[in-house]
């Protein structure tokens, strides 16, 4: 019965925040502080609606130095309203062109100053990695990125894209590591309690003096950190449910 309701109220409310988030952007476009407001938008009201309870770890991040590129695990589309909870301020994030083309949501995070890659188009995608990289560089931002670049559905962390460490590489800038437990495995809307979320940032990886001959081993080293937490998190979220 529950979950009867709540998909309903959850269509409503996006379509809500959905608004909100285009007039923030109308009125100020291209802030850099626009991606912020518009996920509390999406997320708090959401995370109430699908009875979630989220524990945060997360003073890595809201201690964290900018600019950074924040590493994150990618689970579901429910991502946005969990990990929506904690993005810091002046960080934009990394996303598919094919956004755009999402009613209301494709807009507003086009106004929020997120940059939309063409993964089809290697020039296209190439020129946003060096504007990216450039952002990084001199305009005191931060970069979010799923660096897993797919849904995991719960079945673990899989392999890394390149395109985030090669960005980190090029301005300099550390990875910040950004994990949540597999909520989507025990996940029900059709309870009161529709599950545990616990977030935890882990210290910045630097990438300092390291060149694109060192991106494998700071993928592999970035892959192992988060896995290793995400472990952790997953039975620290089972003896909480």
């Amino acid at each position: 019965m529950l979950f009867v309701l709540r998909v309903p109220l959850l269509a409503v409310h996006f379509v809500i925040a959905s608004v909100i988030g285009l007039l923030i952007g109308l009125c100020r476009p291209f802030n850099p502080d626009n991606s912020r407001l518009c996920a509390r938008v999406y997320s708090l009201p959401a995370l109430r609606i699908m009875g979630i309870r989220v524990k945060l770890e997360i003073g890595d991040l809201i201690e964290h130095a900018r600019p950074a590129v924040l590493a994150a695990n990618h689970l579901s589309n429910h991502d946005l309203f969990v990990f929506g909870r904690v993005v810091p301020q002046r960080t934009v994030s990394l996303g598919k062109k094919s956004l755009k083309w999402i009613p209301l949501f494709g807009q507003l995070y086009w106004l929020a100053g997120n940059v939309l890659v063409d993964r089809g188009n290697a020039a296209q995608a190439k020129k946003a990695m060096l504007t990216t990289t450039d952002t990084l560089q001199h305009k005191d931002m931060s970069l979010w990125v799923f660096v897993e670049g797919t849904r995991s559905h719960g079945k673990g962390l899989g392999p890394f894209k390149k395109g985030a460490f090669q960005m980190a590489i090029n301005a300099q800038v550390p990875i910040l590591p950004v994990c949540a437990n597999n909520y989507t495995r025990t996940m029900n809307l059709n309870r009161w309690h529709g599950g545990t979320v616990i977030l935890r940032a882990l210290p910045p990886i630097a990438t300092t003096g390291l060149t694109l001959d060192d991106l494998p081993a700071l993928m592999a080293t970035c892959h192992a950190q988060m896995a290793a937490c995400i472990e952790e998190l997953d039975r620290e979220a089972a003896a909480l449910a």
